[in-house]
């Protein structure tokens, strides 16, 4: 193995894993990648790298200058990162609703952040909308606006698209993931299509709270958003740009509630030794729906976004499952992991 340069140098490269168990039980292949492994710890690193290396490459930003981004986390995590190893100054505004851990290792990385009231994206106040407001009255600032940037899913379709495609040796029957800002979807969907000349299938999962399983599953038909879900940075009420550049593409949704998503986190915990978040045990139970729908020996893949470090003091907190109703949820012989009060 050849050493790579610096942070920006080791993103990407994931290994692909296949899940036993739950490919026993379907009799299917179950494969994640491991996304987690990313040096800043989630899929967003990707992302996060190409924004800024297309920025860059635009003559948006120059040396010493700010990137600043509305993000629920793992996002701003990447860029804090990136800014670190570029000797840029970061700004992240994010929702109050984000867990401790991830406003803290911000800070920890030199970023200033700025929570904010949690409100929908039509509200002037939104975290999106103060971020490109703050960026505007800078000098040499980007805002990275990683939702409607499609430089977001361009680094997907360059990078995460040809290593599934690589590490499937072409073989993959299915893909499907979670969206946030429809970057991973729309960029790994878009190579894998092209790739397998239209045969691979590529489908949405979704929390509840969001509307886009209803826009896919009515033709495109939006709906206001009801509703919420422990999920963190996925979700939508709106197409986003990124996943506008698919959107069309796609061969259905599924929709997860909460219930099955905890359950599954602690089962790829107990089975697998995978210590995940929420977002890709939710991934994992579309992946195992899917493959249930395209039947016996097919191959399916998603994407294990990040680690459960992030969100331990949450989903591993009896008090704060029970209060979200979702303790009865994790089987009898699992709740031993549930160690904090």
């Amino acid at each position: 193995m050849r050493a790579v340069e610096g942070f920006t140098g080791s993103v990407g490269n994931t290994p692909l894993i296949y899940l036993k168990t739950l490919s026993e039980q379907t009799g299917c292949s179950i494969l994640g990648k491991a996304e987690f492994q990313n040096p800043g710890g989630s899929i967003k690193d990707r992302a996060a790298v190409g924004i800024v290396l297309d920025a860059e490459k635009k003559g948006l930003i120059k040396p010493g200058g700010t990137v600043v981004e509305g993000t629920a986390g793992n996002t701003g995590i990447g860029l804090a990162h990136v800014c670190r190893a570029k000797g840029y100054k970061c700004v992240i505004f994010m929702p109050d609703t984000q867990s401790q851990e991830k406003i803290d290792l911000l800070r920890m990385l030199g970023a200033e952040v700025y929570p904010v009231p949690a409100v929908p994206y039509e509200n002037p106040r939104n975290y999106n909308h103060q971020a490109k407001e703050y960026a505007q009255k800078l000098d040499n600032a980007i805002w990275t606006d990683q939702f409607d940037n499609t430089a977001n899913a361009y680094a997907h379709y360059v990078t995460t698209g040809p290593e599934i495609w690589d590490q499937t040796e072409g073989r993959v029957d299915g893909f499907v993931c979670s969206t946030g800002t429809g970057g991973t979807l729309a960029g790994v969907g878009k190579y894998l299509k092209e790739k397998s000349d239209g045969k691979t299938q590529i489908w949405l999962a979704d929390p509840p709270g969001s509307v886009l399983y209803t826009y896919v599953s009515s033709g495109g038909k939006l709906v206001e958003r009801t509703g919420s879900s422990i999920t963190e940075g996925i979700g939508q009420g709106r197409v986003t740009a990124n996943l506008g550049t698919f959107i069309d593409g796609l061969d259905g949704a599924l929709h997860v509630p909460d219930e099955q998503s905890i359950a599954m986190l602690y089962e790829l915990l107990d089975t697998e030794g995978l210590y995940v978040g929420a977002s890709t045990a939710l991934n994992v139970v579309a992946a195992v729906e899917l493959a249930r729908k395209l039947g016996k020996g097919s191959r399916v893949v998603t994407v294990l976004c990040d680690g459960a470090y992030r969100y331990q003091s949450r989903l591993f907190s009896k008090r704060w499952l029970q209060s979200k109703g979702l303790f009865d949820a994790i089987p009898e012989h699992l709740r031993k992991y549930v160690v904090l009060d």
